[in-house]
């Protein structure tokens, strides 16, 4: 099977990760009771969107590290929504005290290689001429009921766990390794591998992949989300040694973060970490 088929995906959620410097000192400045003025709007858009709804979802998450001590991040039903919440969040009295450090926009993506590989092989032994009219008509008629299918993954909800950690990536594109110039068949089997180590980790590490191509820098975006940080180590370094990493994967920064609930963000802003309250 040739390396000209793209493999489909199904998406959702469109998301935007924002992350922030905040200014400390200034927050030492102000009042304790101009300080809970500040906070207030912020705590209710953050009640608002916290728990899962068919409006999307947001989370606050304190960042480790000085790339940015603050992550909102923003499931919405579009673009156009996402867009919002930033113009909404931007308009908060608080906001002067945020210096934006770095963002992501991408959309929750579901990988369909396998489905696509045998959809394709079936058309390919049916003697439709590839990408002709009557092929694209049929390949649709295949695979949107595989697509309906993962709906409700593809808008899935933010994982109620302790710790995210976040980072982008890209396939290669080298002189040696050329992610996209191998055949749809060995890209398949990769991800199947691939795939097999992420599930060694299930119950314990929860995963969302979004995809950014023609939205962002990189052509991922990788959220991890659980109750121990260690996992995060041991899944990213077991998945370095599968081939769809080692000859294939480049990687961006990596954010770790820790969860704050709506709760607890008053406190968080006078300087002390709020505990988590498991679900």
């Amino acid at each position: 099977m040739g390396s000209q088929f793209a493999p489909d995906t199904a998406d959702g959620w469109s998301v935007l990760h924002q992350f922030f410097h905040v200014d400390w000192q200034g927050l030492r400045g102000v009042s304790e009771h101009e300080l809970g003025e500040l906070v207030r709007p912020l705590t209710e858009i953050l009640t608002r969107y916290e728990l899962y709804s068919d409006r999307g979802q947001s989370a606050a998450f304190h960042i480790l590290g000085a790339t940015g001590q603050l992550l909102l991040l923003h499931f919405r039903p579009s673009f156009d929504e996402c867009a919002q919440i930033e113009l909404s969040l931007a308009q908060l009295p608080i906001s002067r005290f945020f210096t934006p450090a770095h963002s992501f926009v991408s959309v929750v993506e579901l990988g369909m290689y396998h489905t696509s590989k045998k959809i394709i092989q079936t058309l390919q032994e049916q003697g439709l001429t590839p990408h002709s009219d009557e092929w694209r008509e049929a390949y649709k008629a295949k695979i949107e009921p595989h697509r309906e299918n993962l709906h409700e993954r593809c808008y899935t909800e933010i994982p109620d766990r302790r710790y995210i950690s976040f980072y982008p990536m890209s396939k290669r594109r080298g002189e040696t390794y050329n992610w996209y110039a191998e055949p749809l068949d060995s890209r398949a089997q990769y991800m199947m591998e691939h795939g097999m180590t992420g599930r060694r980790y299930a119950g314990k590490v929860q995963q969302i992949i979004s995809g950014a191509v023609g939205f962002d820098n990189w052509e991922w975006g990788v959220d991890l989300f659980a109750d121990d940080p260690s996992y995060f180590k041991q899944l990213v370094y077991e998945m370095r040694f599968d081939d769809a990493t080692s000859r294939y994967g480049d990687f961006g920064d990596f954010y770790l973060g820790i969860r704050l609930k709506s709760t607890g963000i008053s406190q968080y802003f006078s300087g002390v970490l709020p505990e988590f309250q498991a679900p």
